[in-house]
């Protein structure tokens, strides 16, 4: 998740939870067994020495990347996003929108399915520019189908930002929303729907939610001591009904059940599905092929 900033005001430091989303990342690869649930060698790349001395000593403000159920969601989410991204682009989609970006690795690991997609990175610019900065003191440059959009979802349209983008509105996108809509306002969280549902049939966003549960009053202490409060619960049932008026045909809940059957079977390492899920995905209108 990255915190929202207004691109005319003086410019703020990186998201510390995407930081941590990332360092979460490369500790499913340095920590877990195989096969890895999320297999990302780049997350370790951005961080460099950094990671060894975080592996050392723990120091700083991120959330703790070695707690077995935090990787879990974190790489669950991502993983069930791009598969889900797999079978859109079988269907025929050519763009991918990342919203709330942050130091995602998609589009500079991205298998040989991807390669004819668009892909956007939405978030503020401190997380970008820092992001940027890692990625060339790792040596990476951005794929030519890639793009970088700055954008704050809570004071400037996502509309206006994305048309300034080399994006096709008269086909259909698929966006991601992962670890973004509970620091959004319920606002700003509906407009993400509502443009998304307004895009051609076929059109896609796989997304996290959380709902209010009293193991969450923790994890909503730390972040909000990092600058980035917990805003927006949802009742699942309530959700999927507001997505179907907004002219979602399918909505999809992944349930913990179907994470174990799915990425978590046969493991010896120890790692199991997250104690919640809260990962979705809705289609928009018919789909575009049976």
């Amino acid at each position: 998740m990255s915190e929202g900033l207004n691109s005319t005001e003086p410019q703020r430091s990186a998201s510390k939870t995407a930081l941590g989303v990332a360092m979460t990342r490369a500790f499913h690869q340095l920590l877990d067994g195989e096969p890895k649930i999320l297999d990302d060698p780049i997350a370790a790349l951005l961080f460099g020495d950094e990671l060894r001395r975080l592996i050392a000593g723990r120091a700083g403000q991120l959330p703790d990347p070695g707690l077995a159920g935090l990787r879990a969601h974190v790489v669950l989410r991502s993983r069930f996003t791009e598969d889900r991204l797999a079978e859109a682009v079988r269907r025929g989609v050519r763009q991918y929108v990342i919203l709330g970006a942050g130091f995602d690795s998609f589009a500079f690991r991205q298998p040989d399915w991807a390669r004819n997609l668009r892909i956007v990175e939405v978030d503020h610019p401190g997380t970008q520019a820092e992001k940027r900065r890692r990625l060339a003191q790792a040596g990476l440059s951005a794929p030519s189908n890639h793009e970088f959009v700055a954008i704050d979802f809570e004071t400037t349209s996502l509309r206006e930002g994305l048309l300034a983008s080399g994006l096709d509105f008269s086909q259909p996108i698929f966006f991601s929303c992962l670890g973004v809509m509970i620091y959004l306002t319920r606002e700003a969280v509906d407009a993400i729907f509502a443009l998304v549902a307004a895009f051609p049939a076929g059109s896609e966003i796989a997304f996290t939610y959380s709902t209010r549960d009293r193991a969450f009053s923790r994890l909503a202490e730390r972040v909000s001591a990092m600058g980035e409060p917990f805003q927006t619960h949802f009742d699942p049932e309530q959700l999927r009904q507001d997505l179907h008026d907004l002219a979602f045909s399918e909505v999809t809940f992944l349930s913990l059940d179907e994470a174990d059957r799915m990425y978590f079977q046969g493991r010896d390492d120890g790692l199991r599905p997250p104690l919640r899920a809260g990962i979705a995905a809705a289609v928009v209108g018919p789909l575009a092929s049976a």
